[in-house]
């Protein structure tokens, strides 16, 4: 018996020695607050890097994830609550109101796009926002196929609602959204035609990824959707049962009478939808290699949790890879997080934020607009000869003539060589931020490609980094 003691004794010295040596939770550094900022953001100010310094790694995950909404801050277009034009209204039209009609739309189009940047700029959970934008380049739609503005908005607050919500929940929504409907042509799914649009990117796209499922589950897939359609006059969902095919289906081994919401239920049953959404994840905010692994352990986290995609997110921000030192750096910006990170980086205010789309566009981002139906690829495929280029001359455009001012204390852009701005911005930091070193570890996340010159002008070294490659990194 006395050994046992013995035993139990040496045991509980011994643990108590390891979490005596652990001590608390080391805070996080600079460059630590800095990454976690940039990868679930658009980029932070000093302020709030400094915030997130006395913080520990679960402390900041949890910090970040708390911020998030379910809604914009900033006003909506007021057009976004008039009624939807009907088709019928639309082809009983003049040619000359037709066309006054189509420039309308056009210009909604344009306003709603610098809404959102407008957003994302000001939003108080960046989070939130770069959900949103990972959602929408995940279930993607196009104004250009659906032509709606309307549809488009409502799409885009569907994303904002549930994007660090429920997937399970998100999935069902996003298979009545109106937008979707039209854009994977699921308009014109009817019993004895049906069209398989939708139900092949639910399963290849949305929730499977390729091999897991069969042709034969399309098919079946479609003949369940048929029906699923929208209100011409509202605009919003509907369910016609006499376009529905009402047979026998057989899905994924399950044989009966399906319907759409049966099928997504079926899907989410098959344990390669929590792999397939790990996996996205991993990519946008780790690397562009996930590590099979951990990506097993995250997707078992997100099952078990019901799908809660911030569950699934705060283990993906835990992983060792996303604080490796050699993860700094190793995604590049998207043209979004260029424009919008920049611009929150420095508390600058667009003064006219209807630039920013066609930037974006330029850049080779046309938020609301995506390439097609896989979205935009991301990664290395940002960068080519012409957009590199491209980003160079926008980011001369920021340091020389944005025709931008100061947030914090509204100084306006210009003075000599056009980068008032930035002397302004470096006035309000104390003598230990403008220090190179200080100023290299705030705006870049690995060192320089090009070292600045020794005893620059400090506005003139800001203008250097911004310019620098690695300005591109995040």
């Amino acid at each position: 018996m006395s050994r046992w003691i013995v035993a139990l004794l040496s045991l509980g010295l011994t643990l108590a020695a390891a979490v005596l040596a652990a001590g608390p939770a080391r805070a996080l550094s600079h460059a630590e607050a800095r990454h976690l900022l940039a990868r679930t953001g658009f980029g932070a100010t000093l302020a709030e890097i400094r915030d997130f310094e006395p913080l520990s790694r679960d402390q900041a995950i949890e910090r970040v994830l708390s911020q998030r909404s379910d809604s914009a801050a900033t006003p909506a277009p007021d057009w976004v609550g008039d009624p939807v034009m009907p088709p019928r209204r639309l082809r009983a039209m003049s040619d000359e109101e037709r066309q006054r009609f189509r420039r309308a739309r056009i210009e909604e189009a344009i306003e709603l796009q610098a809404w959102w940047y407008r957003e994302m700029v000001a939003s108080p959970s960046p989070l939130t926002e770069r959900m949103t934008l990972f959602w929408h380049n995940h279930f993607t739609s196009s104004i250009r196929k659906v032509k709606s503005p309307h549809l488009m908005y409502r799409q885009n607050v569907l994303l904002r609602r549930h994007a660090l919500g429920n997937f399970r929940d998100l999935l069902h929504a996003i298979a009545r959204d109106p937008a979707m409907i039209i854009y994977l042509d699921n308009v014109t799914n009817r019993r004895g035609r049906p069209n398989e649009n939708f139900a092949r990117e639910l399963l290849e796209l949305f929730t499977l990824g390729e091999g897991h499922y069969s042709e034969r589950d399309i098919k079946e897939a479609a003949r369940a959707f048929t029906g699923w359609s929208l209100n011409r006059r509202s605009g919003e969902y509907r369910f016609v049962a006499r376009w529905h095919d009402h047979g026998e289906k057989v899905f994924m081994g399950r044989r009966g009478n399906l319907n759409g919401s049966d099928i997504v239920e079926i899907v989410l049953q098959h344990p390669q939808v929590s792999v397939h959404v790990a996996r996205k994840l991993w990519r946008e905010f780790v690397s562009d290699t996930p590590d099979p692994a951990e990506i097993g352990r995250i997707a078992e986290a997100f099952r078990a949790s019901d799908y809660d995609i911030s569950v699934a997110l705060a283990e993906t921000l835990s992983v060792p890879q996303f604080w490796d030192p050699g993860a700094r750096g190793a995604l590049v910006k998207s043209p979004v997080e260029l424009l919008v990170g920049t611009i929150r980086q420095f508390e600058l205010r667009p003064q006219n934020v209807r630039r920013l789309p066609r930037i974006g566009r330029h850049l080779g981002q046309a938020v609301l607009d995506p390439p097609n139906v896989k979205g935009w690829p991301g990664g290395t495929a940002w960068i080519t000869a012409d957009s590199l280029l491209a980003r160079q001359q926008v980011l001369e455009m920021f340091t020389r003539r944005a025709g931008l001012s100061v947030g914090t204390n509204g100084r306006a852009a210009g003075g000599r060589n056009g980068m008032g701005w930035l002397s302004g911005w470096m006035n309000d930091l104390d003598p230990d931020q403008r220090r190179p070193d200080a100023l290299i570890a705030f705006l870049l996340p690995v060192p320089p490609v090009h070292p600045p010159v020794p005893g620059q002008d400090p506005a003139r070294l800001m203008r250097h980094l911004l310019l620098d490659p690695a300005y591109q990194l995040k």
